[in-house]
């Protein structure tokens, strides 16, 4: 090519190269839904707009040198933010914010699991850079600008009339659109990924100094609501039936609902939990739904120690993990309770050490202690079994009653596990994941099944109400044509994605004989007032945000941290209202396609049942943030009664 002939400035090519590789990304790369011919139309100029407001600034540098180095490595930096942002979305369907860049100590600890996460063919997507970095080293002279400072700032001025224009477009096509930061979807497809990560760091610096400027005066408004829209003067029926019991809660790694009763090759997928399920000890809930975020097994605790909604952003574990709690924890050490947690990784990974003290946890049993070695580990490490088998002797030397809380590992992403331990076959689909995703839950069965044995046999069963809850997804939307395939069904459309966030919820009372099959919609926001209720334990000023699940005077919905909702009747997701029993999308003036004078009069527009729910929703998410971000509970004596926090 005669490059002299056409004098074609690099920071143009870069712009072009740069641009088309990150569309190519967007529409094929990443699980982006464009709804209509804007928002595709959006889509292709934002990947364009960015790359020529960043490389523009190179005109600026009157050396050549510079000029050329800036250019090659904000374009190596730019691939590896794009390439990052890949390979987590390929995990966990979402993209990365600020406060996950600081829990990049958990990376260490991923191993294999970030390898699956790999192509051969990603190095196709570093070619532009490579182009970029030749040409800057090779043909400097005829890739230089020399601009007069005329030419600079209209190079400038340009820059951000383009990005005016897109953000103009967006907030168009997406009212709202930066008031609306929890859906980073739509901020990604609109504004690009580039210009989202610098208004996420704007936000994260916003909410750094929330803090600072809290003083309690926000409380008022968060207890007023909490009391007129979440409590309920309602006694549980269950009130105090596990009165003085132990707690031995058990979290099932990564478990969704759909593994229940169901079948793989014609073998039955969980046994155990489905027995439990007939068992008259035991209320199984049929429409429980884990409310994680970014923070996932992390985000499922803090749901249950607080029934505060985690973040939306990072998880509350690293980002404010030595805020003031009032979790249970805490709540039942005042009725003499001994409380730990067994988890066999390392204390630092998602904070626990620090959120732990926090929470007033009495013991962490972490990795050191368990004796772990390459034949009873896999993937994470340790398996259920052995886990199980080494924790069985902590808890028999434990001081009751106590609150206990197991954690599992061997169902994690990617699901490894060895023929040996394998009881039943693999999934044949396009999706490894999920292939492999069916032997590991029942090997986590079967260790559950065991557990249960060595609970009876160290005398411990009887005393104790047990509670075994799925912590959060995992099969992401990453996997859903291979979803299909199992459920028989022709695609997952966005409400079968909302159902599939159901995860099991058992709460097992050994002595009790009138256990059943709960179809009441219930999230993990509701287990901390659910558990309290059994123990017979009172808090009648704590501020939380969920509801027994045993009374029927409750609110009667749960919103996931996304902005998507449950009620009784509806499920809103990505702006669409369903009924949630057929599953069918409600007409309303917002969804209908039609557009004749006939149904647009104002006697025929149908309004959005969705709505008023979803304002509740936010404003709830909105006050549980307050809580976190102001770290507003320093500001609070729980010991003390609602009436004398009132005449203070």
């Amino acid at each position: 090519m005669d490059f002299k002939r056409f004098r074609i400035p690099l920071y143009i090519i870069a712009t072009i190269l740069f641009g088309i590789k990150t569309y190519i990304m967007y529409r094929f790369m990443f699980n982006l839904e464009l709804e209509n011919k804007m928002q595709e139309f959006i889509l292709s100029i934002n990947p364009f707009v960015s790359a020529f407001l960043i490389f523009a600034l190179s005109v600026w540098f009157k050396k050549q040198s510079r000029q050329m180095k800036f250019l090659r490595y904000t374009a190596l930096i730019g691939t590896l933010i794009l390439y990052f942002n890949l390979v987590f979305y390929r995990s966990f369907n979402d993209f990365i914010t600020v406060p996950q860049l600081f829990q990049a100590s958990n990376m260490g600890d991923l191993g294999s699991s970030i390898l699956t996460l790999v192509e051969v063919y990603d190095v196709l997507f570093f070619l532009d850079a490579a182009v970029i970095w030749y040409l800057s080293r090779k043909k400097p002279e005829i890739m230089t600008v020399s601009y007069q400072k005329s030419g600079k700032v209209f190079a400038l001025a340009m820059s951000f009339l383009l990005l005016a224009g897109n953000f103009f477009l967006a907030e168009m096509e997406r009212p709202q659109l930066f008031t609306r930061a929890f859906d980073r979807e739509y901020l990604v497809k609109n504004i690009g990924l580039f210009n989202y990560h610098v208004y996420d760091a704007a936000v994260h610096s916003k909410a750094k100094t929330q803090r600072v400027f809290a003083d309690g005066n926000e409380l008022p408004e968060i207890t007023e609501y909490v009391d007129e829209e979440v409590k309920s003067d309602e006694k549980s029926p269950l009130y105090g039936i596990a009165e003085d019991k132990n707690v031995i809660f058990i979290s099932l790694e990564s478990i969704q609902s759909f593994v229940i009763n169901n079948e793989v090759n014609g073998q039955e997928i969980t046994p155990f939990l489905n027995s439990l399920i007939g068992d008259e000890s035991t209320y199984y809930f049929e429409n429980f739904y884990h409310q994680t975020q970014q923070g996932k097994t992390s985000d499922s605790e803090f749901l249950v120690e607080n029934s505060l909604y985690p973040l939306s952003r990072g998880a509350v574990f690293f980002t404010h993990g030595g805020n003031e709690y009032n979790g249970m924890p805490e709540i039942l050490g005042e009725e003499d309770y001994y409380s730990a947690v067994f988890h066999a990784n390392n204390k630092s990974f998602w904070n626990r050490d620090q959120m732990y003290d926090s929470l007033n946890l009495d013991h962490f049993y972490g990795e050191e202690a368990y004796e772990v070695n390459q034949d009873n580990s896999v993937g994470w490490g340790l398996k259920d079994k052995p886990f199980f088998e080494q924790s069985i002797k902590y808890l028999q030397s434990m001081e009751q009653p106590f609150y206990s809380k197991f954690i599992t590992l061997t169902n994690h992403f990617p699901f490894e596990l060895s023929e040996e331990d394998s009881s039943i076959d693999k999934y044949d689909s396009s999706s490894n994941t999920l292939n492999n995703f069916f032997p590991t839950v029942r090997y986590m069965d079967e260790a559950v099944e065991q557990f249960f044995t060595q609970l009876k046999e160290s005398g411990l069963y009887e005393d104790s109400v047990i509670i075994l809850m799925g912590d959060h997804y995992g099969i992401s939307e990453n996997h859903h044509k291979a979803m299909s395939e199992y459920l028989d069904k022709e695609e997952i459309t966005p409400y079968d994605h909302v159902q599939l966030q159901r995860v099991p919820m058992f709460i097992h009372i050994p002595g009790h004989e009138n256990g059943k099959v709960m179809s009441e919609v219930t999230g993990q926001i509701d287990v901390k007032p659910t558990l309290l209720n059994l123990l017979g334990v009172p808090a009648e000023n704590d501020i939380q945000f969920g509801n027994d699940m045993f009374i029927e005077d409750r609110k009667g919905y749960i919103g996931l941290r996304n902005g998507d909702f449950i009620s009784d009747e509806y499920i809103s997701t990505r702006g669409v209202c369903y009924d949630r029993e057929s599953g069918e999308p409600i007409e309303t003036e917002e969804n209908t396609e039609e557009n004749t004078e006939e149904n647009t009069s104002a006697e025929n527009q149908v309004a959005n049942p969705c709505d008023p729910i979803q304002q509740k929703v936010e404003k709830e998410m909105e006050l549980s943030d307050n809580i976190i971000y102001g770290d507003l509970f320093r500001f609070v004596d729980f010991s003390e009664s609602e009436d004398e926090q009132n005449t203070d």
